[in-house]
């Protein structure tokens, strides 16, 4: 029997992709297809907004083309497919000639002739219009999300707004925005979508503003202080079919949703514990987060990336919260809280005045996770038993500064019409600004 394998992206699945499958199945009797996973995928150019791996794989299947369907996930990986495989032929698209010519010590390498006029790249580009992108508030975090969503297929960055026009300005020139606008009025009436980085006070504001204009929002964490405000901001986007959604980078992390998803599937057994820790020394004590009028702390400005693995893995339903802070003139440089679920205590450690070890460990009945610090920029994470000989590690690649991750999602939902990101619910979202509320409103709260 002659085994022939094939790799693609095979985004947007056209005439181009089968009629290549199909050239590649008569080369032998049994076709393997590799399919690029979005981790791997990702490292050779835009990220795409369209079509996950799981997509593309059920594209491919559908076919009736491919006898086996792979996943590619490493540089390197087909010359262990080749071996693994016993792959007698390996065929790719001639836009590829002479690139796996190295390839020829393990076996036959084909270059197959492409369907001329047609493209994945042609057809994103026929229908998949380019969002265009209002940034509001032109502070430090914006500068960083700016450059980031260069990375993104389908979106532009078509205006910034700030309340002090020389820092828009400013930032306007540095990266050749088209619009620098004097209101965010007139920038929500220039673009598709916003991006909201100003102070946390002034987010729901925006966010309403902005969903009330019809304009799809990402909003920077956290995305409001107040639970009812999260509730009845989701409520407005769903009734007016608008994308709502908040930016914690970490959610979207390919590295942490991987993690997640091992975690769910049992490989530690039924979780007992959760601990989360982020802490940073600021050294300006007059700085917003040390503004008690700017809703600065420890609690606001960090506790959002704590509460993501905890409510990923355990829901959105515990018993009870106590909360433990360290003050300052009015401001906590230090909060612990305690969560207890049915089943499990967790708890969050955040600081911008006190430094604490910031990693993420999550205990279970067969074992446990260990992320290190810094663990909401994960690209590194073990799992632990009691033989350590069943202990594994996992290594991610974090690019850039991982915005690029969640502006992918927020334009991918927006393409494909999906009002809640599957990475952070709007259900998690709410809960979220519940835990800020019940600290704004001092609820099993003990300062110390």
């Amino acid at each position: 029997m002659t085994k022939v394998i094939t790799y693609g992206t095979f985004d947007l699945l056209h005439q181009g992709h089968i009629n290549l499958l199909r050239r590649a199945k008569d080369l032998g009797d049994y076709l393997i297809v590799g399919v690029t996973n979005d981790n791997f995928d990702r490292e050779r150019g835009k990220l795409n907004v369209r079509n996950n791996v799981l997509e593309r794989v059920e594209a491919v299947r559908a076919t009736g083309l491919a006898d086996q369907i792979i996943i590619e996930d490493y540089i390197g990986q087909k010359i262990d497919d080749i071996q693994k495989y016993n792959v007698d032929v390996f065929a790719i698209g001639s836009d590829w000639e002479g690139k796996f010519d190295y390839l020829s010590e393990f076996c036959k390498i084909v270059y197959l002739p492409r369907t001329e006029g047609i493209s994945s790249t042609m057809l994103r580009n026929e229908y998949q219009s380019v969002v265009r992108v209002g940034v509001i508030g032109c502070g430090r975090i914006a500068i960083r999300f700016i450059p980031e969503a260069n990375f993104v297929s389908g979106v532009f960055i078509r205006a910034v707004y700030d309340i002090d026009l020389n820092k828009a300005t400013s930032v306007g020139n540095k990266f050749k925005i088209p619009e620098i606008c004097q209101s965010c009025e007139e920038l929500i009436q220039k673009v598709d979508a916003v991006y909201i980085a100003t102070p946390h006070l002034s987010h729901y504001g925006y966010i309403k503003q902005s969903l009330l204009a019809n304009k799809h929002v990402l909003c920077e964490i956290p995305m409001v202080l107040n639970g009812c405000q999260a509730r009845e901001l989701y409520e407005l986007a769903e009734r007016k079919g608008l994308i709502l959604m908040e930016a914690n980078k970490t959610a979207h992390c390919p590295a942490f949703k991987h993690l997640m998803v091992m975690i769910k599937s049992g490989v530690i057994g039924e979780i007992v514990d959760i601990e989360a820790s982020l802490s940073r020394l600021l050294p300006d004590k007059k700085s917003r987060e040390f503004d008690v009028e700017q809703a600065g702390g420890a609690m606001y400005e960090s506790a959002s990336y704590p509460l993501l693995p905890i409510f990923k893995l355990l829901g959105i339903h515990y018993k009870h919260l106590n909360i433990y802070s360290r003050m300052e003139k009015g401001v906590d440089i230090y909060t612990k809280g305690v969560m207890c679920f049915p089943q499990a205590i967790c708890s969050f450690k955040v600081g911008v005045g006190v430094k604490t070890e910031g990693n993420l460990v999550i205990s279970g009945t067969k074992g446990y996770a260990y992320v290190p610090a810094p663990w909401w920029k994960t690209d590194y994470f073990e799992l632990r038993y009691e033989d350590q000989n069943e202990n594994k590690k996992f290594f991610y690649k974090w690019d850039g500064d991982g915005l690029r991750y969640e502006i992918q999602e927020f334009i991918s939902c927006i393409f494909n019409k999906r009002l809640n990101s599957v990475h952070l619910y709007c259900k998690e979202s709410i809960a979220m600004a519940e835990v800020m509320q019940q600290f704004a409103e001092r609820k099993n709260v003990m300062i110390i």
